[in-house]
């Protein structure tokens, strides 16, 4: 398959193992040959001027564009039906550098309530510092964000679903009340990858990840992209925020990695959306549980639009225990296949306190305004065997629940089976 085939004349995974490449061109290499090199010769003068103006596309320095790098790209805008890409050396690279793109001094950003803690850090001891309003709205409320948007917002961002606690965002609403305001749409769409979610198709204007996650799948990398709607913004990103504002350039190395993950990509999100689905509900119906976090719950409050807007659930679960932080350490400690760990995506089932890793920028004041309980458990759901997993759960589960009685009495039984766990934070 080459770069000219219609992405339309083939499905996700065979994009995902095909696009852009023709063993022909390369000697015959069934897999894509790792481009190490930092620069790039020219045959002439005239040639070198071209590319150095952005008259030409051709390669002359790694940090703005690399054959390895440039085929990753081009993988990524197919897979998310967009019209360019440009990677990142870590996901926290795509953000920033998209950001300082999009946002001057005097601009607004509205920001979701829920946001992964080093991006929040970013927008408040970052973006503030230099002279940025920083405003959150409760973005799952279409009133909420035509409070905050007004005539100096140039970028609404969000997560859906949100990190740590799975909140949803309806993203073809925000897309329409946003565009009516001159504002673009920034959505980081890890948690899903583009198997399962599409925000460029549902009208946002850059879908974010951070590919460490899902799109490598193994934990052995750290990458980051960002696929636009429009090839000028495209432009203005790779030759602005990532050349001269941050250098966040991704090795050809970690390249040819992340698109060795994307041949199985389908297969994996496959397998982690399955054991996830039957985890939360295991979880759901334990008398430990106080409330569980997970868009395949029929009693999930945002069930309807995950339905809508996902093609899966995904492989992420967040839950609360009767107990609350106590409660929480214990059954964290009690875990002995499912590994103590940040970071999402990988064949291993990771197990975080959010309160105490990622979210630990956050205030506790900061945390209860959006949303995050200081006993939320977050699990990313892996490949191993479920019933080892079940296995696992279950006695870590019973080890919290010993707990919870010792400290407070007779507990609800099964409270989160339909509890609206996505409602919005007090």
């Amino acid at each position: 398959m080459t770069t000219t085939t219609p992405a339309s004349l083939a499905g996700f995974s065979t994009r995902a193992i095909h696009h852009g490449y023709d063993p022909a061109d390369h000697q015959g290499a069934l897999v894509p040959p790792i481009h190490t090199s930092a620069t790039f010769a020219f045959p002439d003068v005239a040639y070198g001027a071209r590319c150095f103006a952005g008259q030409e596309p051709g390669y002359f320095y790694t940090r703005i564009a690399n054959p390895t790098l440039a085929l990753l790209e081009a993988r990524l805008a197919s897979l998310e039906q967009g019209a360019g890409a440009v990677v990142f050396g870590s996901g926290m690279g795509a953000v920033t550098a998209t950001l300082w793109s999009l946002l001057e001094p005097g601009d607004e950003i509205v920001a979701d309530l829920t946001l992964y803690g080093c991006t929040f850090s970013f927008l408040h001891h970052g973006l503030a510092r230099f002279g940025v309003q920083v405003r959150h709205a409760d973005l799952t409320d279409p009133a909420a964000l035509a409070t905050a948007i007004g005539p100096r917002t140039r970028v609404v961002y969000l997560e859906t679903p949100a990190n740590p606690n799975m909140r949803l965002v309806d993203i073809a609403a925000v897309a329409a009340a946003a565009h009516a305001q001159g504002a673009k749409v920034v959505v980081d769409n890890t948690y899903c990858t583009p198997y399962l979610q599409q925000p460029l198709v549902l009208g946002a204007d850059v879908s974010l990840h951070s590919m460490t996650k899902y799109l490598g799948g193994h934990g052995d990398l750290t990458a980051g992209a960002a696929v636009f709607a429009d090839p000028e913004l495209a432009q203005r990103v790779r030759l602005y925020g990532l050349k001269d504002m941050t250098g966040a350039v991704m090795s050809a190395h970690d390249a040819h990695l992340v698109m060795r993950g994307l041949k199985t990509l389908a297969l994996r999100m496959d397998r982690h959306c399955q054991s996830a689905q039957a985890l939360a509900e295991l979880i759901a119906a334990h008398p430990a549980a106080a409330a569980v976090h997970y868009p395949g719950l029929p009693g999930f409050a945002q069930h309807a639009l995950a339905r809508r807007q996902m093609r899966q659930m995904g492989g992420m679960i967040a839950f609360e225990l009767h107990g609350g932080l106590e409660a929480g350490v214990r059954f964290m400690d009690a875990l002995q296949l499912v590994t103590r760990a940040v970071s999402l995506g990988d064949a291993e089932t990771l197990a975080q306190h959010p309160a105490s890793m990622t979210h630990s920028t956050y205030t506790p004041e900061q945390r209860a305004a959006h949303g995050i309980a200081e006993g939320l458990v977050r699990l990313s759901v892996g490949l191993e065997d479920l019933a080892d997993l079940r296995a696992d759960i279950v006695q870590a589960l019973d080890q919290a629940h010993a707990l919870a009685l010792s400290l407070g009495g007779a507990l609800p039984r099964a409270a989160a089976a339909a509890a609206p766990s996505c409602s919005a934070p007090a």
